[in-house]
This record gives C-alpha cells, sequence and structure tokens, in this order.
C-alpha cells in the first residue's frame, strides 16, 4: 500500500462526506421538484451525480494505491427547507464543510510525505473553489431576484444548456 494509513481513514472519512453530499443534493432537488422548479431540481440532481462522482474517485483511487476503501452507512438528510435561499444556503455550507475537510485531507497527506495522495488531491482542491463559487452565485441569484424564482429557472436553464452542471450557476 502506498498511502499512508492516517491518510486512509482521512480518504474513507472523505468518501463519506461526498456520498453524503450527493444524497442531500437528491434532497434538495426533491424539494424544487416539490416547488414545481424543474431547473433548479435538475440543477441538484446533477449536483448530486457530480459528488457521487467525486466519491468514487477516491474509491478507485485508493483501490489503485492498494489501500481499502470503506463504503459507509450515510446520516439521515435535510428534507425540509423554508424557501430556495434556505436550501441553497444549506448546500453552500456543505460545500465550505468539504472545502475545510479536503483542505484537512491535504495538510494530513502532505504530514505523511504521502506525496501520491497529495498530487491526487490538488484535482479536489480546484474543484471546491468551483463548487464554493457555483453556490455562492446561485443563492446572490436567489438573493437578487427578490422572490420571482422564475428568473432563477430561467438563470439556472441558460447555466445549464452553456455547460452542464459544472457550468451552472456560475457564469
Amino acid at each position: 500500500m502506498i498511502i499512508k494509513e492516517k491518510v486512509v481513514e482521512a480518504m474513507n472519512a472523505q468518501i463519506q462526506s461526498e456520498f453524503t453530499a450527493s444524497a442531500q443534493y437528491i434532497a434538495i432537488a426533491v424539494y424544487f421538484d416539490e416547488e414545481s422548479l424543474p431547473d433548479l431540481a435538475a440543477f441538484f440532481y446533477r449536483q448530486s451525480e457530480e459528488e457521487r462522482m467525486h466519491a468514487m474517485k477516491f474509491v478507485h483511487f485508493m483501490l489503485e494505491a492498494g489501500a481499502k476503501p470503506i463504503i459507509p452507512s450515510l446520516p439521515e438528510m435535510r428534507n425540509s427547507f423554508d424557501s430556495a435561499s434556505d436550501a441553497v444556503q444549506f448546500a453552500l455550507d456543505q460545500e465550505i464543510k468539504v472545502t475545510n475537510q479536503i483542505n484537512n485531507l491535504v495538510s494530513i497527506a502532505d504530514a505523511e510525505k504521502d506525496y501520491a495522495s497529495s498530487q491526487f488531491l490538488q484535482w479536489f482542491v480546484t474543484e471546491q473553489v468551483e463548487e464554493v463559487d457555483s453556490m455562492t452565485t446561485l443563492l446572490d441569484t436567489i438573493k437578487h431576484a427578490g422572490g420571482t424564482l422564475l428568473l432563477v429557472e430561467d438563470f439556472v436553464r441558460r447555466a445549464l444548456a452553456a455547460g452542464g452542471a459544472e457550468a451552472a450557476p456560475a457564469e
């Protein structure tokens, strides 16, 4: 195994965080579907797939490096929100938490002189900058729309058409 044991433990914790984020984004998508906001729902369904892909990147990296990934059980998801801004604020807070976890994981890999893991994690560092920016932009758009969520729907629809989930809602 080329990954250090402390890094394996931290990566397994990150796998749980990524799968949890994926499930939480489904719950947020369902909220938007129930509110008859299909473009916001589509955005969060796509975000869910992206978070699952992140978890699988960790799984595959660990397997390739001879480590054992642990597929965790998930905590209960939050399934109700007071408003669109409440749902997106929750998602933004989650992305900030994941960003801090990724940064901590990089610190652990560096401290353990686990250079392969450190290199692998650089993609996630950049990805989290994009994720936080995307959620921040979406939250700002909702606030600027002043309760007119159809304007937000149009914004998300155009962003998705321009480049998929990773392009939405950042411009």
